[in-house]
């Protein structure tokens, strides 16, 4: 399917935030999540399937374009709580002394090209509580590597999130913000001829190895969350970059 068909009107929810903006109406988001709290929101580079029971996002995805892996927007740090959720949200004081970092899903350095972008980066709804060492290694390798391969392939289209296990999950703050036991992210390309997809799966432990131990389909991550990525896929075009992941034809 040509990228520009992807929609995403059949997710919207009562809940939904902010008019789409021309790069994310692009972009083939998850089927809707069944028994799971899931509130729309729509930022200017990226949406978000936001979890109020948890305080973190069930999924985010954007569509991330050579032009966009670079700009002049300086990296912010200055997160900030999202207003268009309900109370209790997560807010600097859950992670403050809590020995977890700020896990970003769609990335700062995604979104250097402008500054709007930068800003709602740091929005908590974008992120997770993530171990120190995963977050400066092996997930950082990994967001390093999709910059790469967008600017060699034009552009790609990415998904990524929280793994939560059947168990008792730990909390952060007053606002008992989850913390996940693993993160997934799944990677398309549309390039014509060029066309493939990825996934890891990095348990949210000290992890600084090399990505490509964490290397699944996308058809194994979605039998691991339980979601069902890009649904608009041609069914030849799905069977291919789905049920098929090679380190070596990205790298």
């Amino acid at each position: 399917m040509p990228v520009s068909s992807f929609m995403t009107s059949d997710v919207v929810s009562e809940d939904s935030c902010l008019p789409r903006s021309s790069l994310v109406s692009s972009i083939d988001v998850p089927l809707p999540l069944k028994d799971t709290p899931e509130q729309i929101l729509y930022r200017k580079a990226y949406i978000v399937s936001y979890n109020k029971d948890y305080k973190i996002p069930n999924w985010v995805a954007w569509h991330l374009t050579g032009e966009h892996t670079y700009g002049e927007v300086k990296r912010s740090n200055a997160w900030h709580e999202d207003y268009d959720v309900p109370t209790p949200r997560a807010s600097s004081s859950d992670y403050k002394g809590s020995g977890w970092t700020h896990g970003h899903m769609c990335p700062a350095g995604d979104n250097k090209w402008d500054g709007d972008a930068m800003y709602e980066s740091f929005l908590y709804t974008n992120c997770c509580p993530q171990n120190a060492n995963l977050n400066s290694g092996t997930w950082n390798q990994i967001e390093i590597s999709c910059r790469r391969w967008a600017e060699r392939h034009g552009s790609l289209y990415i998904i990524c999130g929280p793994v939560l296990f059947r168990q008792k999950h730990e909390t952060i703050g007053t606002n008992q913000v989850v913390v996940p036991e693993a993160f997934f992210k799944v990677i398309l390309c549309l390039s014509k001829g060029h066309e493939k997809g990825i996934g890891f799966i990095c348990r949210n432990t000290d992890g600084n190895q090399k990505k490509d131990l964490y290397v699944n389909s996308i058809k194994q991550v979605e039998r691991i969350t339980g979601m069902t990525f890009f649904p608009h896929l041609s069914a030849d075009i799905a069977d291919k970059v789905k049920n098929e992941a090679d380190i070596n034809d990205w790298d």
